[in-house]
């Protein structure tokens, strides 16, 4: 009996920890039943023409066979239709009772039309006042009044681990909730430079795009842009513009249609602690200066090539990927002051922000000439030759050597064949490489445990290459 009421015992312990555990578990329902009216439905319509058409198949149009199949198409497949329409789903939310609301730029872009659906099931067609590929970051506009509204939350108080609730239309779905927590924050994502990522675990799918991201407060902390899928569907990886990022660039799309962004003119890496020993820094920090633009406003200020940003304007960087945030959002014009680590001791620079142009298509750098006889692998195993005259002429350069081939032991180092090796550094001091053997003459002097920094061209960029072991043989 006495068996039997501890067994009884433990059995009503255990459901009653289970009913305190699931009591803490987050509610949404007000949240949603509150925020919800604010989240939209978008459509978008792009009517695609015989011209648009043409592009698909594999004739340019200086090609004879162009002419031929534009002529003769209709007759020959008399059922496709001159135009068709192509249509796309996605999300966004209004942010003023006039009727303007966020949402993806990749949404709307190329639309011929936007339709816009309130969770009454009103429709609206949408103008869209201007977008931001940069940052992926559209406003569109509706002809109405009185529209429910979200409330704006500060990002910079999230925490990782915190509870998020995302709203959208997720493959047509609409007023979808979907709730995970902040995986990580101020992720940087290749080619996007300006927008410090929240990541989360939020269910996100296709049509959840520029659908809001809020916290338990039922505020908006960010604009759902991003998956990370192999597989096209959610798989656990999701990336939201933070919200104040998002309401800077359409208070300038507002203004203006389009978002003017600062540039200082240079190409910059990450500060490894290799990187950071070699230069002499305590900790690894800062944005590495690479390459210096020939007359842009770094280069007319003095900043070198081997330069490490460690403050823009009191700003603190902290990684390579903070710079161009702080840089970009900095109006043209203005006049800032840099800090930099320059031969083991930092200095202040002073500069003029210019304007960030839209991107051009970078061209590759090209070698002509026969170079000289290769000579045999250095103790790196490097097979390096001297450029000509031509050959410098062509890269830009005035001293360096060109890497040949990479031989036994080149397993230590990234270099390629093609990179020019333009300056070693050790201990925050640079040498720049005019020959083989001074090259090959200032390796003699390290020892096995040495690790070196070297400065590399690599097509139109310039990067640090770290060295391990120079020693070795």
């Amino acid at each position: 009996m006495i068996r039997q009421l501890s067994v009884a015992l433990m059995f009503f312990l255990s459901a009653s920890m289970a009913f305190a555990q699931a009591k803490e578990l987050p509610d949404f329902t007000d949240l949603v039943e509150k925020q919800g009216p604010a989240v939209v439905n978008i459509s978008t319509t792009q009517v695609v023409k015989h011209g648009r058409m043409m592009q698909q198949f594999p004739f340019d149009e200086d090609d004879p066979a162009f002419e031929m199949f534009k002529r003769f198409m209709p007759r020959q497949f008399p059922g496709v239709p001159r135009e068709f329409k192509n249509e796309s789903l996605g999300s966004g939310f209004i942010i003023s009772a006039d009727g303007h609301i966020l949402t993806n730029a990749h949404v709307v872009d190329g639309a011929d039309e936007v339709l816009v659906r309130l969770s009454d099931k009103r429709e609206f067609k949408a103008k869209v006042l201007g977008v931001d590929k940069r940052t992926d970051v559209a406003l569109l506009k509706v002809a109405a009044t009185g529209l429910p509204t979200v409330k704006l939350g500060d990002p910079s108080r999230l925490k990782v681990g915190e509870w998020v609730v995302a709203i959208g239309s997720p493959f047509g779905f609409e007023a979808s909730v979907t709730a995970g927590i902040v995986s990580a924050k101020g992720r940087s994502l290749p080619q996007e430079n300006f927008v410090p990522f929240i990541q989360t675990d939020v269910a996100i799918n296709p049509g959840n795009s520029g659908g809001p991201l809020f916290n338990m407060r039922g505020e908006v902390v960010g604009v759902n842009s991003q998956i990370y899928s192999r597989s096209g569907g959610y798989q656990g990886i999701a990336f939201a513009i933070p919200i104040d990022v998002a309401m800077d660039v359409q208070s300038q799309l507002k203004a203006g249609g389009k978002v003017t962004r600062g540039r200082i003119g240079v190409v910059i890496q990450e500060v490894t602690r290799d990187l950071a020993d070699s230069f002499g820094l305590a900790k690894p920090q800062g944005a590495l200066v690479t390459t210096v633009e020939k007359g842009g406003p770094a280069d007319k200020a003095g900043i070198e090539a081997g330069d490490i940003i460690l403050q823009f304007d009191g700003k603190s960087v902290g990684s390579s990927a903070d710079l161009p945030r702080i840089v970009g959002g900095t109006k043209p014009g203005t006049r800032s002051t840099l800090q930099v680590w320059r031969k083991g001791a930092t200095k202040e620079i002073a500069l003029t922000i210019a304007e960030l142009q839209e991107e051009k298509a970078a061209g590759k750098a090209s070698r002509s000439g026969k170079l000289a006889e290769p000579a045999a692998a250095n103790k790196l195993g490097l097979v390096l030759s001297e450029p000509s005259a031509e050959q410098k002429r062509q890269l830009g350069i005035q001293n360096g050597l060109v890497v040949e081939d990479v031989r036994n032991g080149g397993s230590r180092t990234e270099l390629r064949p093609g990179d020019v090796i333009l300056a070693l550094i050790n201990k925050g001091v640079q040498t720049d490489v005019k020959s083989v053997d001074q090259f090959n003459g200032l390796l003699a002097k390290f020892d096995k445990s040495s690790t070196i920094t070297l400065l590399v061209r690599r097509g139109e960029a310039q990067t640090f290459i770290i060295i391990k072991g120079v020693g070795d043989k």
